[in-house]
């Protein structure tokens, strides 16, 4: 066969577009009105969506802010537990009734000593 038969036969042009080559690179999206619908509305449920989700990462880190919050009072709470038995024991009672109050025991006779070159500093009674 000839390449001329071949270029005018119908069979050679059926399965070829039928923009013509030259503009096939500059085809232009059309916009049907279902896919105008389509855009617009996920555009609206983008919108929608922002308040939503900018709530959820502001109560995510609310509750990591809470839960640190929690930790740290846990831990205060454990001390506080730890500092009320020591407070308890008669030892602890006696030492800072000595130290911080200044008493005796019966028949004792308690004593100062004042530093010669400084000011006394108190104890620590906290």
């Amino acid at each position: 066969m000839s390449s001329r038969a071949a270029a005018t036969s119908p069979a050679a042009t059926r399965g070829k577009a039928a923009t013509p080559p030259h503009t096939a690179h500059h085809a232009r999206v059309r916009l049907t009105p279902r896919a105008a619908v389509l855009v617009f509305s996920m555009f609206l449920v983008g919108m929608l969506a922002i308040a939503p989700a900018r709530a959820y990462f502001a109560q995510q880190a609310r509750l990591a802010d809470l839960e640190r919050q929690a930790t740290a009072l846990a831990k205060s709470n454990e001390a506080l537990r730890l500092r009320i038995a020591d407070l308890n024991d008669p030892a602890t009672l006696e030492r800072l009734a000595r130290e911080c109050l200044g008493m005796v025991m019966p028949g004792e006779t308690g004593y100062v000593v004042l530093p010669a070159d400084a000011a006394p500093t108190p104890p620590d009674c906290g």
